[in-house]
């Protein structure tokens, strides 16, 4: 536009004095060349502004001047011919001719959200020595720096090449003379992972004897020195130059890897995880000379402070990791199997477990990995340990037989012994009954006595006391009268008849006689229908 007012500007010029040629009248020419003067004024005037839009900026270089660009310098900062640092921002700008100043317009850099902006100086300081990556800006310096060249090349002091410093999401007046920009994605340190950083920029650490890594690897740094930092990033985004500063993703999840016939050699490569790697079985031979696979699960886990450790030493938790891991467990389950038996090696599955489990600790703590767990599965299998297998299985029959005869002779000991057992209890029962029959016998018999000696004495009472009265009934009706009585006492208690069957006879009859055929008829009468009393006695 400011060319075109110039060609306007030449072209009224030009037309005002090829008009005034015309007029025959001096002072109207004089007016007419004057005119023209005015409208080249104006309209040069108006060819030096420059307008900037909203979204742009105006890059300047200088055509025509006195001083020239030292050597090295690519962009002026004093007015020297040359790309200039000072950029046009938005609006009109005069002063600038055409022929003498070129502007050319570029659009504002903008960093969009999850991205940032890595920054290339084509001009300023040479690079500290033993440096890649100019230092790193302060905070409150970043937006003056990048968008202010002039600043940059002057009191700024910056440093030609890479910057350190990046550009955060935002907008930005950036000269492209002084900087190229280069976006690549945020750094971003997913969930159960941490990020270990590996810094290209920094004073190089001055290491104490003490701190030397055991394992003679990379030696580990603080924040913001050269090397693997110590501390590493946490789940989080972080604005990070991703050239200067190079994050390794380190997963802190519990890991498995299965050495297992199922998978052929190579097969762990083909895994994107090694949550669910497999690796080929493990060939193990026994001190008696059995070779045989064995099928392991190893269960482990990096920590996060020990994640700059991994990667000190192996670079990764991929290809590094399982190489050496492969190693050590391979050597660690070959050197177990060989100071044991084959048939030991099966029947003492946890111990091999525990061995291998203590051993692999040890070893993989020196790279900043975690051993959790050491699982056996299957060992051996039909072709290598079949024959040895089938042997122990039938001595382990034969042994089961040889108990299961124990067993039945123990029980039939048992059987014996309780049988033993139960005829002496039965015996005992028998003795005790024994003894409490004699017992009980002693004890009728001691009744008996004692009923037998109660009615002696009873008898012997009655009978002294039936004396005692027939003698006193004797002394006063006489003797036989008192027989009689007491005859007829008896023939009355007992219903006897007392008609008299029998005939007495003989001499002495009179009074004795009555009583004797009495007695007589007596006898007949009990010898034939016994009392009923004496029958109610039995």
């Amino acid at each position: 536009m400011s060319g075109l007012f110039l060609f306007i500007g030449i072209v009224l010029a030009g037309l005002i004095i090829a008009s005034a040629s015309q007029v025959r009248s001096l002072q109207l020419r004089l007016a007419a060349v004057g005119a023209a003067v005015v409208v080249m004024v104006i309209f040069f005037g108006l060819a030096s502004y420059r307008f900037v839009g909203e979204d742009s900026i105006g890059v300047v270089t200088k055509n025509v001047g006195f001083q020239s660009l030292p050597s090295g310098k690519i962009i002026a900062t004093n007015g020297e011919k040359g790309p200039q640092a000072k950029i046009l921002p938005p609006g009109w700008h005069p002063g600038y001719w055409p022929f003498i100043y070129d502007v050319e317009y570029a659009a504002i850099q903008s960093i969009p959200a999850g991205s940032i902006g890595l920054l290339n100086a084509s001009d300023g300081l040479p690079l500290p020595p033993d440096t890649t990556y100019a230092p790193e800006w302060s905070p409150e310096k970043v937006g003056q720096m990048a968008s202010n060249a002039t600043f940059f090349l002057t009191e700024g002091g910056g440093y030609k090449g890479p910057q350190t410093s990046v550009l955060k999401p935002g907008s930005y007046r950036i000269n492209p003379r002084l900087f190229t920009v280069k976006m690549v994605d945020v750094t971003t340190v997913k969930k159960a992972t941490v990020g270990v950083v590996k810094s290209n920029v920094g004073e190089r650490p001055t290491f104490a004897e003490d701190e030397v890594d055991d394992s003679g690897t990379r030696r580990l740094v603080s924040q913001g020195e050269r090397g693997i930092w110590r501390q590493p990033l946490l789940e989080g985004q972080y604005y990070l130059n991703t050239d200067a500063f190079q994050v390794t993703p380190i997963s802190t999840q519990k890991q498995i890897v299965r050495y297992t016939a199922a998978s052929t050699p190579g097969a762990g490569n083909q895994t994107s995880s090694l949550s669910d790697a497999e690796e080929r079985e493990i060939m193990v031979r026994t001190s008696d000379g059995f070779t045989f696979p064995v099928d392991v699960r190893i269960e482990y886990e990096v920590r996060p402070g020990d994640a700059p450790i991994l990667v000190g030493v192996v670079g990764d938790d991929q290809e590094g990791l399982r190489t050496v891991m492969n190693s050590a467990v391979r050597a660690i389950f070959r050197n177990n199997a060989e100071g044991v038996k084959a048939l030991d090696y099966v029947q003492q599955r946890s111990t091999q477990e525990s061995a291998s489990l203590k051993m692999l600790k040890l070893e993989m703590e020196k790279i900043g990995v975690t051993i959790t767990g050491v699982r056996i599965g299957d060992v051996g299998d039909e072709n290598t340990l079949g024959a040895l297998l089938k042997t122990q299985t039938d001595r382990e029959i034969a042994l089961q037989e040889q108990e299961t005869f124990k067993e039945q002779q123990r029980a039939a000991e048992q059987k014996k012994q309780l049988t033993k057992t139960e005829q002496e209890a039965e015996e005992e029962k028998r003795l005790a009954t024994a003894a409490y029959e004699v017992k009980i016998a002693e004890q009728k018999r001691e009744t008996i006595i004692i009923e037998a000696k109660a009615e002696a004495e009873a008898v012997e009472l009655r009978a002294a006391a039936q004396a005692k009265a027939y003698e006193q009934i004797a002394t006063q009706i006489g003797p036989g009268n008192a027989a009689l009585i007491e005859l007829l006492r008896i023939v009355g208690d007992s219903g006897i008849e007392i008609t008299p069957r029998v005939m007495v006879v003989g001499q002495g009859a009179g009074q004795n006689g009555e009583t004797t055929a009495l007695i007589g008829t007596m006898l007949d009468s009990m010898m034939q229908d016994p009392p009923k009393k004496a029958v109610a006695a039995k």
